[in-house]
């Protein structure tokens, strides 16, 4: 077994649309980044990474390669997850919190679960999403921006 853990933050920006978990929320702001700034998904990737012991989101995708400028998170999550499966990593679980003050998580939350269990090709009961505010602490609770951080369960593949 592995375990892997990821953080991601990105700072409100306007003209931006709003992308956690692979889905669009209703907010005025996005969050700043070279591709969508989904920090869920980024969290995510860094995990799954961190627990193959395959690198980071920035060595994998870096932010100076004009490929990725706007691409959906998703697609590089899909992309981590085919390259650990294809190296015979399963991925059993994986758990994961928003850190935001605004916008509220709670309606979008099953939607999130739905679309990222479709990617990364889990029974839903595997990923477990969490939603929190830092009680107004912090850049997150003074609303410029949201964070995530995220665990992975590996199974590592059997040799021999």
């Amino acid at each position: 077994m592995r375990i892997g853990q990821g953080f991601d933050a990105h700072r409100f920006s306007d003209g931006r649309k709003l992308v956690l978990g692979g889905i669009e929320i209703e907010y005025p702001l996005g969050l700043l980044g070279h591709s969508d700034a989904d920090v869920l998904v980024h969290a995510i990737i860094d995990a799954l990474l961190g627990a193959a012991g395959a690198g980071d989101i920035g060595m994998r995708f870096p932010d100076t390669e004009p490929a990725y400028k706007g691409i959906s998170s998703l697609i590089l999550l899909e992309n981590v997850v085919n390259e650990l499966t294809g190296l015979g990593f399963s991925i059993l679980n994986v758990d994961a919190t928003i850190l935001a003050q605004k916008p509220k998580i709670g309606p979008y939350r099953e939607k999130m679960l739905k679309t990222l269990s479709m990617v990364m090709g889990l029974n839903p009961s595997r990923i477990n999403l969490k939603a929190t505010t830092t009680e107004k602490m912090g850049f997150v609770g003074r609303e410029e921006g949201i964070a995530a951080t995220a665990v992975v369960l590996l199974e590592e593949p059997a040799y021999g």
